[in-house]
């Protein structure tokens, strides 16, 4: 079993890759900045899941302070390096480019030069599908994806060339995880997952941009903190899909199963589509079928199921956030 160092441990896909790799038998050190770009009551509720392991440290920290960093490699050795720390969102990195660059290219860079100066081999980074704008569905990881339309992609684009250079120059060896439109349980409150769920639960107008039938490649947390583990696998560098690989669902579709769930109808405010959206999204995941052995188990009806009835058992608190 390795030792492996889970940046944005708190976070969605953080807290649950986390619970895999400990019920693996890992020892997990996990560092999170724990900021406020939404509700740290959140993150609060998925690091007290992964307070019963044995095998867990939690550090309150940033991939963004070199030398902070460097102290938990002093002090640790490390076999891995799992890199989920980001700053997320495409329409707010239009807002504030410059975080979107310190946290996402600047911490990649941090880490990636202590895990040469340390001797860590293994790196895993998380990476996202808005690379493929403008591209033909489905998305392979063979398209071009020099032109990104987004600071956020920008950004994350970055840090895969940054992988790509310690790889070529040191050895590391680099899984790149490129994920498609995550949700579930305890998911991010600034994506439409939950906002819809939200919306339509307390009687709130869902904001739409766009028609609603701009259709995404949902993959459920779980599949891809499944992904996540399995890329710790050597693989040279490889960039690799990890999406829903079904035909895509269209958010009025999403909004109808909300509604069927919660047994409520949705108050929908259309608002103007806004340049930084995909209309469609969709992922060839043959690759991480032949390289991981992996491949998404929940369907969307079944995890969207899923997460409507976790904000009901937890309605009394999430409504507020």
């Amino acid at each position: 079993m390795g030792h492996i160092l889970l940046t944005g441990v708190a976070g969605f896909i953080g807290a649950e890759t986390a619970v895999i790799l400990l019920e693996e038998g890992h020892k997990v050190t996990g560092i999170d900045n724990m900021n406020d770009y939404y509700s740290v009551a959140l993150k609060e509720w998925r690091l007290k899941k992964l307070e019963k392991y044995d095998n867990f440290t939690f550090h309150k920290g940033d991939i963004e302070n070199y030398e902070y960093l460097k102290l938990l490699f002093e002090t640790n050795k490390f076999t891995a390096v799992i890199n989920l720390a980001a700053r997320a969102g495409v329409r707010y990195s239009e807002e504030n480019p410059f975080i979107y660059m310190s946290t996402n290219a600047t911490g990649t860079l941090n880490l990636l030069e202590l895990m040469r100066k340390y001797d860590t081999k293994k790196f895993v980074l998380a990476s996202t599908s808005s690379l493929y704008a403008g591209q033909d569905i489905p998305f392979s990881e063979r398209l071009p994806v020099n032109t990104p339309i987004s600071q956020y992609a920008a950004t994350k684009k970055a840090a895969e060339a940054m992988a790509y250079t310690y790889h070529h120059l040191y050895g590391i060896d680099v899984s790149i995880c490129r994920y498609f439109t995550v949700y579930g349980p305890a998911g991010r409150p600034d994506m439409s997952p939950y906002r819809f769920v939200k919306w339509v639960i307390e009687k709130e107008p869902i904001t739409l941009y766009g028609d609603g039938n701009q259709s995404r490649d949902f993959t459920f947390v779980t599949d891809i903190a499944q992904g996540t583990v399995e890329a710790l696998k050597e693989v040279g560098y490889e960039i690799i899909n990890l999406g829903g690989g079904k035909k895509p669902i269209k958010l009025n579709a999403m909004i109808t199963l909300i509604e069927e769930f919660a047994q409520t109808k949705a108050i929908i405010n259309f608002q103007p589509a806004q340049k930084t959206d995909m209309l469609e999204t969709m992922a060839d995941i043959d690759k991480a079928k032949r390289i991981l052995n992996w491949e998404p188990q929940i369907d969307f009806e079944e995890g969207l199921e899923k997460t409507v009835f976790w904000y009901l058992n937890n309605r009394d608190w999430l409504k507020n956030i």
